[in-house]
């Protein structure tokens, strides 16, 4: 079969200025069409050899190539008679585009006609593991930046096999022919398809060695590009995990403990199993130790009534009660000491600074809060296991499934589906949800239900289901010149440490301190700071979160710097250029285009407005923001942003600026009032859209994306537009109010 290729499973433990270009989106062929059209072939390009599914720390499964899993074209480029390519990624696709970016990259090398192009899901294959870091992971950025070599080479070897296959029909030198657009062309000028070739380049070697294009010579890449899921998605053809539909399905939804880890003590489910579709009502564990209930029943609505119906009792004496207001109080204190040590520099001068900087930034906890709630299908077959859901790391969670089933880790199938956001939310080290649907199918089975059984989340569930944010404290005390030189700088993070007790830990700790509580502090600037970090337990489960630390520490640097521009009497652009120097040119290139496409410094604003400027490097890129914002009627308004971006060589311009846009008003939404998730004795407060604020149309400002021109390798783009454009926003606030907020959501009164 073309698409089906049954790959096997593996462990979780195997471990230029942007333009609004208005090219027509690529049409996708619906999945059974296209299922019957390769079927009919009863061709992939090179069925994916087994010996290449086993584990990816094996070193006998590499094949007789001396390729690894992941460099094989077999596993990655499937082409169909009629020349159409169908790429596989190696990632999840949740709103960031790499089911369009990683195929052209792949189809520049190949010399693919990208109208033809398509592309479709990995799984927990060991062939999509990321290649940089040997586990199935999309986060971090890293999809286009860790893939873009992997997938010119998996291009340009399907394109070499092209070729000696056309040369061998020709019984020409293979030297002799060129490519272009998806046809092989002879010396004469006669010409062969793909699709006509690759059956018989299926059977050919490999090569281990190809030689790339020049990047002046590309055609596809750095092209702005429609994405290949718009019209699905645009005219509501997309379906996601949340739409899956097996033979006989069930719907379940769970209530969960109030408090995260409780218990239940007892269940009355009369009036629930009186619900017209309601199957069963079963017991189940939840996460960290504690206990639900699960109802089971024909549809969602169904289900959710049932829950509803049900009257449970708890007991949460046994976990810990998180108040607000009483962990704010706690952490202030931490702060007013000294922690792990990250940076160690003498902070003697602060006493005898002529100028001070004393502040103290409070973080709420934040929710993810994607379109799609959390979702997974679980069928069970004997001691076989498939699932179905959007999932961040499918390796991973395939090794959850398979413990928590008790079945062998090949004997679970992922089937990776498109996914309606995420935010870092699908990539839980506990595997939370995909554990907790495998206990409901299970007990599911055990009670005599022998049926696929879908567990959904509601938007309630996804606000209090917990894996936040962190809530985090700063404290600095900045001792400044009379021109605003930093002399001393004395810094403390008091905050949950997300990756203590997961299989990260052992590289993102480093003497006690997360990593990601740290980053983005004191980068791109020279600063003499003492920095020291408190990691307090506390029973909130903690998750990275789009931008993961930068959310925080950006706001804090980005407004700092600001002051201590505005104390020496200083342009806080200037200051920055002076302050940053000549070791990090990016910076320095992505800001100036941001402030020269702004007008900042020469445009005169209306009354009522300022500018604001932050920068900020995450996952190896760097944005910067000038902002025009005003306050009206006591709460600030952001009415424009200008974004200078530094990604490198922009693989999809269009692809970029959506990120960018989309970043942005994540950014925004940290700001506004009623961004904030907290706890009164251990029960989240927030519920849906009206408790958890989200930005709306009407707070949408006019935003417009430049890109620095570059040749060099790709860096991230799905994260780092959020961090610079809250302190942007701030710095501009304080420019009007002469006091910069120092809590988010910001609260002038």
């Amino acid at each position: 079969m073309f698409l089906e290729r049954n790959l096997p499973q593996v462990s979780a433990n195997a471990g230029v200025d942007a333009m609004n270009f208005d090219f027509a989106p690529v049409a996708a062929v619906p999945r059974r069409s296209f299922l019957k059209m390769a079927s009919a072939s009863g061709f992939a390009l090179g069925l994916f050899p087994a010996t290449a599914a086993l584990a990816a720390d094996a070193p006998s499964a590499a094949p007789a190539s001396g390729l690894k899993p992941t460099q094989q074209p077999s596993a990655f480029v499937a082409i169909a008679p009629d020349g159409t390519v169908l790429v596989t990624i190696n990632r999840l696709d949740f709103g960031q585009g790499v089911q369009t970016g990683l195929p052209m990259i792949l189809a520049e090398e190949l010399d693919a006609d990208w109208s033809k192009v398509r592309s479709q899901h990995g799984n927990a294959n060991a062939a999509y593991v990321d290649p940089a870091f040997g586990m199935h992971l999309t986060g971090g950025s890293n999809s286009i930046k860790n893939s873009y070599t992997q997938y010119r080479e998996l291009g340009a070897r399907t394109r070499a096999m092209l070729v000696s296959a056309a040369a061998q029909k020709w019984n020409v030198p293979a030297d002799s022919l060129r490519t272009e657009n998806g046809v092989v062309v002879g010396p004469k000028g006669q010409k062969l398809g793909y699709g006509e070739l690759a059956k018989s380049a299926m059977d050919l070697p490999v090569p281990e060695r190809v030689v790339l294009k020049d990047p002046k010579n590309f055609r596809i890449i750095g092209k702005p590009t429609g994405r290949i899921d718009a019209r699905a998605k645009s005219s509501g053809g997309q379906s996601y995990g949340m739409d899956m539909k097996q033979p006989g399905q069930l719907t379940a939804v769970v209530a969960r403990p109030p408090v995260f880890g409780a218990r239940v003590t007892r269940v009355d489910d009369a009036a629930a199993k009186q619900v017209p579709g309601v199957k069963a009502v079963l017991r189940v564990p939840t996460d960290r130790g504690g206990e639900g209930v699960a109802v089971l029943a024909t549809g969602y609505w169904a289900a959710k009534k049932g829950r509803d119906a049900l009257k449970l009792e708890w007991d949460t004496s046994t976990v810990e009660k998180v108040d607000s207001a009483k962990q704010l109080a706690s952490y202030r204190e931490l702060a007013k000491t000294k922690g792990l040590v990250k940076y160690d520099a003498d902070v003697a001068p602060l006493a005898a600074a002529p100028k001070k900087i004393s502040a103290e930034y409070v973080f709420p906890y934040l929710a993810h809060a994607p379109m799609e709630p959390l979702n997974c299908t679980v069928a069970l077959n004997g001691d076989k296991a498939e699932l179905w859901m959007g999932t961040q790391m499918p390796g991973l969670d395939a090794g959850a499934a398979a413990k928590t089933l008790g079945v062998k880790p090949d004997a679970v199938t992922i089937h990776t589906q498109m996914a309606g956001g995420g935010f870092g939310r699908r990539a839980i080290p506990t595997s939370d949800y995909v554990v907790e649907a495998c206990q409901v199918a299970k007990a599911a089975q055990a009670a005599g239900l022998k049926t696929p059984v879908r567990t959904v989340w509601s938007r309630e569930d996804d606000i209090k289901g917990g894996y936040y944010r962190p809530m985090h404290v700063h404290r600095a005390e900045i001792g400044l010149d009379a021109k605003g030189k930093v002399l001393a700088w004395d810094h403390v993070i008091v905050g949950q440490s997300i990756v203590k007790g997961s299989p990260f830990e052992a590289f993102m700790v480093k003497d006690g301190i997360d990593a990601t509580i740290v980053e983005g502090m004191k980068e791109p600037y020279e600063l003499p700071m003492r920095l020291s970090v408190h990691h307090p337990q506390v029973n909130v489960p903690v998750l990275w979160w789009r931008s993961v630390g930068s959310t925080h520490t950006a706001y804090v640097m980005e407004t700092l710097i600001d002051e201590a521009a505005r104390a020496g009497g200083q342009d806080p652009v200037a200051y920055r250029m002076a302050l940053i120097g000549d070791k990090h040119p990016r910076h320095k290139a992505a800001l100036q285009l941001a402030v020269d496409k702004s007008g900042y410094g020469k445009t005169k604003l209306p009354e009522g407005r300022a500018w604001g400027v932050a920068v900020h490097e995450s996952f190896s890129s760097v944005v910067a923001y000038v902002v025009e914002a005003s306050v009206e009627k006591g709460e600030p308004v952001l009415h424009k942003v200008t974004a200078g971006v530094h990604c490198n060589l922009a693989v999809n311009p269009r692809g970029v600026e959506a990120q960018v846009q989309g970043a942005a008003v994540m950014g925004l939404s940290m700001c506004l009032p009623g961004a904030a998730v907290t706890l009164k004795d251990g029960v989240v407060e927030q519920g849906n859209f009206h408790e958890f604020q989200v930005p709306r149309i009407t707070d949408m400002p006019q935003i417009a994306v430049f890109i620095v021109p570059s040749a060099d390798a790709p860096t991230g783009m799905g994260e780092p537009g959020v961090p610079p454009l809250a302190p942007a926003f701030g710095n501009a606030v304080a420019q009007l109010t002469g006091k910069t907020p120092r809590e988010l959501p910001f609260k002038l009164a």
